[in-house]
């Protein structure tokens, strides 16, 4: 299994190469340049991509959704919470889960609706709901959880190998946080927790969050149970 990371800007989208190959989450929009340019250097090829899993609606995690359905061909999967934000473009910002997210968002939500921030609809192909979602027809050994918290309908994907794309149930970079721990924003920040509860108790092990670099999921531990 190769895992292969793709910045674009602040955000961290993964490719897990299994015997077969998906894509999780999708930037913000107009990035497919990007991607593009993140395949060739990969070695691998648009159409070989068998399924875009995004963590949850977003601009920034679902605004080159369509543009990577159309290069790819691949079907794309979001939980029934947060379908009508990708198919109706819906900009959702969440509320401060810290006193510094608080803060920013304070300081941002006037700018969360603009050029930037808007982004094409998208089609969910695969709705999905509180069950875990096998991706072992797509070639990949694990699964889709249902995690949460950060919005209704925020998922994670869980490798059987303990590798855990986590999406934002954490944050590890600037302008979130300086090292990595819970998010700073999060619709329910009790049930960002229970998530996370839920995912150590299935075996993840190391974390790959949306923003920022990997860590050991032994950093959550210490903050959820001290």
């Amino acid at each position: 299994m190769e895992i292969f990371t793709i910045k674009v800007g602040i955000n961290r989208c993964y490719v897990i190469k299994d015997e077969g190959i998906i894509l999780i989450d999708a930037g913000s929009p107009k990035k497919i340049q990007r991607f593009r340019e993140a395949f060739n250097r990969f070695h691998i090829h648009p159409e070989d991509i068998g399924l875009i899993v995004l963590t949850h609606g977003h601009f920034d995690h679902a605004g080159s959704a369509r543009d990577l359905k159309t290069l790819t061909g691949a079907p794309v999967a979001i939980h029934k919470n947060d379908k009508k934000d990708v198919e109706q473009s819906r900009i959702q910002f969440p509320s401060g889960a810290s006193p510094w997210g608080t803060f920013l968002r304070f300081m941002l939500g006037p700018f969360s609706n603009n050029a930037f921030t808007r982004f094409p609809s998208v089609k969910a192909d695969i709705v999905l709901d509180e069950k875990d979602y096998p991706l072992i027809d797509f070639g990949v050994h694990g699964k889709i959880i249902y995690t949460p918290g950060h919005t209704p309908g925020s998922v994670s994907v869980l490798l059987e190998t303990g590798e855990l794309f986590a999406g934002c149930l954490a944050h590890n970079n600037i302008p979130f946080r300086f090292k990595p721990g819970l998010p700073i924003f999060a619709e329910d920040l009790e049930q960002v927790k229970e998530s996370w509860n839920k995912v150590i108790r299935q075996g993840a092990e190391k974390v790959y969050p949306a923003h920022g670099d990997p860590f050991s999921v032994d950093v959550i531990k210490s903050k959820l149970f001290k």
